[in-house]
């Protein structure tokens, strides 16, 4: 059986549907379910469920049964500023779970995050020296920035381990995540509702409106690689999970607006002044360490990843994958 905690989450839940479409073997559901909100993400996916709480106490009584763990459980709220949230749900669970797979040898996948390269004074690549140098902009960053740290620096590791750091991930199974949803979320609700978009203004003198660049990745690929990691079994590390091609946020709205059929009517509002000094202008992974580990699949362009989820899912009303 496989393991998968966040799992009634965007990715978690994304990556439990795609794992039992692989045939994969029994699925066990880690999450707290108390939120009524996601339950459709796994209403049709049966699985066995674990809460989050009890998860350690369950692992070491069924480890055995177990063929690996994908840690995609997070809190991932990037305006909550209470740091004691994030050690104990992203720094000391994640640890809890980085060493019950080394003392059950058991393969790990884990979610960390591009959030930790903060305004990429150091650029985007996923060298796990770079780690202790990072600035992230704010607690969820430093929370996955120090998971990172202190990973790599462990002697007793699972046997193969990967830390995905998550670009902008876009796609089915986010619509619960409020205000954490991706831009094309809520500009397909924003254009439903009144018919145009409103896009951050910049106030970086280096970019004009709507030119802040992103690098935004489909879920779909984001469960490619986490499946060829999982078989493929390269060398352990942290890698970028991007597509290494940044585009820009009017890029974005364009497409959105054409994959609805509806005429562009786009605006511009002051970035919300709590986000305004952490907001990052421009983000971009560096793909090759991946590639170099054997990952060859192409990558969804924005235009076919917002084609997809637009008209696959959005405009059906089909939010679930």
């Amino acid at each position: 059986m496989l393991v998968v905690t966040g799992a009634a989450g965007f990715i978690g839940s994304a990556l439990v549907g795609h794992l039992r479409q692989l045939g994969l073997g029994p699925i066990v559901a880690v999450d707290d379910f108390s939120r009524a909100d996601k339950a459709p993400n796994l209403a049709h996916k049966p699985c066995q469920r674990v809460p989050r709480q009890d998860f350690a106490t369950w692992l070491a009584a069924h480890h055995s049964q177990v063929q690996g763990v994908f840690h995609i459980g997070a809190r991932t709220d990037t305006t909550e500023f209470d740091y004691q949230v994030f050690q104990t749900l992203n720094l000391g669970y994640s640890q809890m779970v980085w060493q019950a797979c080394a003392q059950y040898g058991l393969p790990l996948v884990y979610a960390s995050s591009a959030a930790t390269y903060g305004l990429g004074e150091l650029g985007y690549h996923d060298d796990e020296a770079l780690a202790d140098q990072l600035k992230p902009l704010n607690p969820y960053g430093e929370s996955k920035n120090e998971f990172d740290r202190w990973a790599w620096h462990q002697t007793e590791q699972p046997p193969h381990w990967y830390g995905l750091k998550f670009f902008n991930v876009y796609g089915p199974n986010e619509y619960h995540k409020g205000r954490m949803a991706s831009v094309i979320f809520h500009a397909f609700g924003q254009i439903n509702r009144t018919g145009g978009l409103k896009l951050f203004r910049s106030h970086h003198p280096a970019y004009r409106d709507g030119e802040q660049l992103r690098d935004f990745v489909y879920v779909k690929d984001v469960l490619a690689v986490i499946e060829f990691l999982f078989a493929a079994r390269p060398a352990s590390g942290i890698y970028n999970l991007g597509t290494g091609q940044a585009r820009t946020f009017l890029d974005l709205a364009k497409n959105t607006f054409a994959a609805m059929n509806r005429p562009e009517n786009i605006s511009y509002i002051d970035t919300p002044a709590d986000i305004r000094d952490k907001y990052q202008y421009f983000t971009q992974a560096e793909m090759g360490k991946l590639r170099a580990a054997g990952y060859q699949r192409p990558f969804h362009t924005l235009e076919a990843g917002i084609a997809d989820y637009v008209g696959h899912y959005l405009l059906p009303g089909q939010v679930i994958l």
